[in-house]
């Protein structure tokens, strides 16, 4: 029987956030973990009305599915990203990418090119995960 514990590539990666969240306490939060991103992680969000409204709420939601640590929090949601500062966004983002991307890179991330794909074929606008500050 195969060892299933030994996995063949890493599915989650711990990090440091640049400057840190502050939660409504003012405790600092900098590190956490972030994990792989299954396919509902970047499905299902297009679904979201915010998403609809703000193409740009697309990261919020998928960062909140994927960081499954973030200092002490009890649990990591769109309003503790919300709350992140932009550096620590673009970090974050900067990390799923690197830790989502495919092994035959097309210099697409899996993200914007699924979000883009499967919102053409929804009838939507195309929706990409988009760095800050990126037309």
């Amino acid at each position: 029987m195969a060892n299933r514990s030994a996995l063949p590539f890493q599915t989650e990666v711990e990090f440091t956030l640049p400057k840190g969240f502050i939660d409504e306490f003012g405790t600092l939060h900098r590190t956490g973990t972030m994990r792989l991103a299954t396919a509902a992680d970047e499905i299902l969000p297009l679904r979201d009305p915010r998403v609809q409204q703000n193409e740009a709420y697309l990261a919020v939601i998928v960062l909140a599915r994927v960081v499954t640590r973030l200092g002490d929090l009890p649990v990591v949601d769109t309003r503790a990203v919300e709350g992140l500062f932009a550096s620590d966004m673009l970090y974050l983002q900067r990390l799923y990418e690197d830790l989502n991307r495919g092994e035959a890179d097309t210099g697409t991330t899996p993200l914007v090119h699924a979000a883009n794909g499967l919102a053409r074929d929804a009838g939507l606008p195309a929706k990409g995960f988009r760095v800050l500050g990126e037309a």
